[in-house]
């Protein structure tokens, strides 16, 4: 009875945030947990006049065609291997930005420098992918174009495996540093000015201030940026990696990552349970990776765990 006279206290005073959260409760509940009704998919062979819930059960079948495929191990790699060093580079490149930009005096430069970082984020990925290849192209791309007006030899950068995966992290860099800055950007304002104006009474230089306290100051930030980060870690970026890549089957067994490998599949076969047994498989690597990541920071330092 306490409980339930304390929930209720707490309701009536915290009520108007808490009617603030319906929108976005409503969403998720919506969007995102109704559907998962749909998992049920990925043990059936899709019917489309049954429906989903009056198709044929299938079992584990539809899990087969992925393992069995023999691109299940490599798919997998890929994805999991461009990811980490997506988070590595990226994480490394935002801190690096958001500080230097933090240190900018010039106001006008900085909202500049800020805006020009920012806008790639907003180009679609098949604009960047046409960019791409009108650079690359081996017969009429800019850049075989300049070589060739220098009296150089074109290079076939299309057929290039190993040039991708640089390519690859190259351009993701591109598009999400400037919008990744942001929210540490948000961290670093939020740091008491204080601190800077008695490490400067006590000699410090800005690199000792930036060692000393930005990052001490930004690691929960970071580290909560890293999890969230983690979570989608079995998650290629489809339209990234479809973009650019297109059909080059050239490039395929390097750079092909489970969306874009399902995708293909599914084009070819149209069985819809197969491509949902392997978002099943993604959602449970992600589940998997994340509750061991954070237990992993929760015995190092319960204080930064997510839960």
């Amino acid at each position: 009875m306490k409980l339930i006279r304390d929930v209720f206290q707490d309701f009536k005073k915290n009520k108007v945030i808490l009617f603030m959260l319906i929108p976005a409760v409503l969403y998720y509940f919506i969007f995102m947990y109704v559907p998962m009704a749909g998992i049920v998919i990925a043990f059936k062979r899709l019917d489309y006049a049954a429906g989903i819930f009056g198709s044929d059960w299938v079992g584990l079948d539809n899990f087969k065609f992925f393992f069995m495929s023999g691109q299940a191990f490599n798919v997998t790699k890929n994805t999991f291997l461009y990811n980490l060093v997506f988070i590595v580079v990226n994480t490394s490149l935002q801190i690096t930005v958001s500080i230097f930009l933090s240190e900018m005096r010039n106001k006008y430069v900085k909202k500049t420098t800020q805006t020009l970082m920012l806008m790639p984020y907003f180009i679609s990925w098949v604009v960047v992918g046409a960019f791409i290849y009108n650079i690359f192209n081996y017969e009429f791309g800019a850049l075989n174009t300049v070589l060739k007006s220098l009296g150089l030899q074109s290079v076939d950068v299309m057929g290039t495996v190993g040039a991708w995966k640089y390519i690859l992290v190259f351009f993701n860099a591109w598009n999400g540093v400037g919008y990744g800055s942001i929210v540490y950007m948000a961290a670093i304002t939020g740091i008491d000015k204080e601190l800077y104006e008695a490490s400067e009474l006590d000699g410090a230089n800005i690199f000792q201030q930036i060692w000393r306290i930005t990052i001490p100051s930004i690691k929960p930030t970071i580290i909560i940026m890293i999890l969230l980060n983690v979570g989608s870690i079995f998650r290629g970026n489809f339209s990234m990696f479809y973009q650019i890549i297109g059909n080059n089957g050239l490039l395929f067994n390097s750079t092909d990552v489970i969306d874009t490998f399902v995708f293909r599949s599914l084009m070819k076969t149209q069985e819809v349970g197969m491509a949902s047994a392997a978002g099943l498989y993604q959602s449970v690597l992600c589940f998997a990776i994340i509750m061991i990541t954070n237990g992993i920071i929760k015995r190092v330092d319960s204080e930064y765990a997510l839960f």
